[in-house]
């Protein structure tokens, strides 16, 4: 008898930790979706300079709400990331309002992501992700539907297209894969070192994007993309040091 008890008490845990990990998800859902908006609109380079400012709302918000301290390093690093986002669509030659909106709310929301998931330390990573997946599925399943509510907010192109849907799942799948890889890279390695290899996939894809699509890049936006990367770098450094 005691033993269920304490198995209900631990479903109870699970189901009140899952409960209070839903905000966590719609960023997450918020996260993909104004992301995938976004990169559909933007050059790849230019995606990840402006996600890299996402590191801006995380330090602001712990900033704020816990005060905590930061290294001179960090501060510099952040800072070179701002004004990299700030200055890119200043001098992008092809600025498309829409996509620096999406991305605006894709930096926002992969910001607050980031402290939420500091802060929320319940469930693991594979948890987390499982939790995630259900909550966007349900959601975007119910936005996509024609007499859904959030159809016409969300403005989901071609629901009925073969390529439409083959497209959502090979995505879906990918993503699957991709995460088992990150929790087995996080498990395996420091903090730190996950950190190094982010970086340097970021630098692998933004250098062979040219490679497969057409951007438009000038000097000016260059030094942003280039300034971004080195402020990333300078983060990854700081959070090693």
């Amino acid at each position: 008898m005691g033993r269920n008890q304490q198995y209900s008490q631990v479903l109870s845990v699970n189901r009140a930790a899952a409960l209070a990990w839903l905000p966590g998800s719609a960023l997450f859902v918020g996260n993909i979706y104004a992301g995938s908006r976004a990169l559909s609109r933007l050059p790849i380079p230019f995606f990840f300079t402006l996600h890299n400012a996402s590191e801006v709302i995380s330090f602001l918000i712990l900033k704020v709400t816990q005060r905590e301290r930061m290294s001179w390093m960090k501060i510099f690093s952040v800072n070179m990331l701002l004004a990299s986002a700030i200055n890119l669509p200043i001098h992008d030659p092809q600025f498309d309002p829409g996509g620096y909106v999406w991305a605006l709310i894709h930096i926002f929301c992969v910001g607050a992501y980031r402290v939420f998931q500091k802060k929320t330390s319940h469930l693991s990573d594979l948890e987390q992700q499982y939790i995630n997946y259900v909550f966007s599925v349900l959601l975007l399943t119910f936005a996509a539907h024609p007499t859904g509510d959030l159809f016409g907010a969300l403005d989901f192109p071609f629901l009925m297209s073969y390529q439409f849907h083959s497209g959502c799942c090979a995505s879906a799948l990918l993503g699957f894969f991709l995460l088992l890889a990150t929790v087995k890279l996080r498990s395996a390695l420091p903090l730190e070192h996950c950190g190094a290899w982010v970086f340097l996939a970021k630098v692998l894809t933004t250098g062979l994007s040219p490679l497969v699509f057409q951007i438009e890049v000038n000097p000016e936006t260059l030094c942003c993309i280039l300034c971004s990367l080195g402020g990333e770098a300078l983060l990854v450094y700081s959070e090693k040091a």
